[in-house]
């Protein structure tokens, strides 16, 4: 029987700077959910790689002293070099935006989308933010400037492109969205992108796809026009469909696209991108949409702040893996950072949180059980442990609706409550005594949450999969891990 089919994927970080924890959230949290698929009986395509492409990447290129093909062959190899330290699975997809097939793909888009009426070339001008690579309206300056780029002085385009015709398609994007095929997670990101479209599709303007190649010539070239490239947004967005073999491999595109639930991650300031305009550019080009966009809040430093390099309050991934472990990283974003909401991340927070929930809690739990049952050799047989009861509807339910901080939150109440049940029934005191009934009652208790540790592990092993491992095989070889799972940190 051929299994389902399931596709996931990231978006595409921009390889101008080094990464940062958002783009390692972004990384675990779809991971956790590929993996938690594969645990229900799916093929999984997971998906991620490098935007390399556009002027403000030229730019930082330039300003490094670098030829830009280099300067971005290096990031991207970084960028791939981070994925198995954050214990991101083997299996992964890597795509960049500069692979020959990508590009050609996104010329293929292009030329479908023409055909079809939704690109057209005109005069114009405009106000751009080089950091957004995106026109600015007035409504959305502040004092002059763009509120995110605040420092940046707009660049003022006057020139000739080709222009995607994005107000065509407001009523097209509200029927999708009333349809039921296509969902935002969490529910209040698709009332935001309602409101932008607005009932009558007025919110939606039509957008500068291409810039003259006199004046930015890193990007792919139009087709059957050399003067101009791609507009850095319309060439990176058709990553999602290149990566499974568009066009040529039409059956890995059927199978995880056409007849699947493509999903994507993205950061809540990457919404419109996904949810509106890449869904608008799918129906152009005559291709299934997106099934489900996931919309993630920002990690930002102490006080709620956006960490930027100015303030000082930018935290390394790698630092944290290399000082606490990778498993440690991956149970922070699951479980101390809202699935959905900006949550902060600071070195204080973290080491709390690595104590109390790994170090004192599930390490600790591990330990203390795994030397009761060394100890009095108390080894789970096979039938017991073909016994543990696999994920519930509750973690299922919250898996599926991409809650990750719910189910881990779970667990961790599991470990807490394992924890105040050795309290409680004291069987390291039972197996001790001299009368058989209670050294037997001692014994089925230590059993007992050895199954519930085991069931545990069953839960975790799409977020801390290592660990899960580690644990799982201690308890069926009956074993003391020679050193703790998690070392406490003063």
């Amino acid at each position: 029987m051929e299994k389902k089919a399931f596709y996931i994927t990231t978006t595409l970080p921009y390889v101008n700077a080094e990464a940062h924890m958002g783009h390692a959230l972004e990384f675990i949290r779809a991971d956790i959910i590929a993996r938690y698929k594969k645990t229900q009986g799916y093929e999984v395509f997971f998906n991620t790689g490098t935007d390399e492409h556009g002027q403000k990447l030229f730019d930082t290129a330039a300003s490094a002293g670098k030829e830009v093909k280099a300067y971005v062959d290096e990031y991207a190899e970084k960028f791939k070099k981070l994925l198995p330290l954050l214990g991101v699975s083997e299996d992964i997809h890597f795509v960049r935006t500069t692979d020959v097939h990508h590009e050609k793909a996104a010329q293929e888009f292009w030329k479908r989308v023409e055909k079809n009426g939704f690109i057209y070339k005109k005069n114009y001008k405009a106000k751009y933010c080089v950091g957004c690579e995106e026109n600015k309206t007035e409504s959305e300056l502040v004092g002059g400037k763009c509120p995110i780029h605040p420092n940046r002085e707009l660049e003022i385009i006057e020139e000739e492109n080709y222009f995607f015709k994005f107000s065509a398609f407001g009523k097209k994007l509200l029927e999708l969205y009333d349809s039921g095929k296509f969902r935002i997670v969490p529910d209040f990101r698709m009332n935001e992108m309602r409101e932008f479209i607005k009932s009558d599709g007025s919110g939606l303007q039509d957008f500068s796809i291409s810039r003259l190649k006199t004046k930015m010539s890193w990007g792919i070239p139009v087709p059957g026009d050399e003067n101009h490239v791609m507009y850095v947004w319309f060439d990176a967005l058709v990553n999602y469909i290149s990566t499974l073999g568009w066009p040529e491999d039409t059956v890995t595109f059927e199978k995880f696209w056409k007849n699947g639930t493509p999903t994507q991650y993205c950061g809540k300031d990457n919404t419109r991108f996904q949810s509106i305009m890449w869904q608008a550019m799918l129906i152009a080009a005559d291709l299934p949409n997106t099934n489900t966009v996931v919309v993630n809040g920002f990690v930002t430093g102490e006080g709620g702040i956006k960490m930027s390099k100015s303030l000082g309050n930018v935290v390394n991934p790698v630092d944290i893996v290399n000082e606490y472990g990778t498993d440690a990283l991956r149970y922070f974003v699951a479980r101390e950072i809202g699935s959905f909401e900006d949550s902060p991340f600071t070195i204080e927070r973290f080491k709390a949180a690595y104590n109390s929930g790994l170090a004192n809690g599930l390490g600790n739990l591990t330990s203390r059980l795994l030397k009761l049952s060394t100890t009095h050799d108390i080894k789970l047989t096979e039938e017991k442990l073909n016994s543990v009861i696999p994920l519930g509807t509750n973690i299922i339910l919250n898996f599926e609706a991409f809650n990750i901080k719910n189910v881990a939150d779970y667990a961790w109440a599991l470990v807490q409550g394992i924890d105040k049940g050795i309290q409680e029934t004291q069987p390291f005191k039972l197996v001790k005594s001299e009368i058989q009934a209670e050294k037997e009652k001692g014994k089925e208790l230590i059993s007992k949450y050895l199954l519930e540790l085991m069931r545990i592990t069953s839960i975790i092993s799409p977020i801390i999969p290592g660990t899960a491992k580690t644990i799982q095989t201690l308890i069926k070889e009956n074993k003391m891990p020679e050193k703790p799972l998690f070392l406490r940190k003063e």
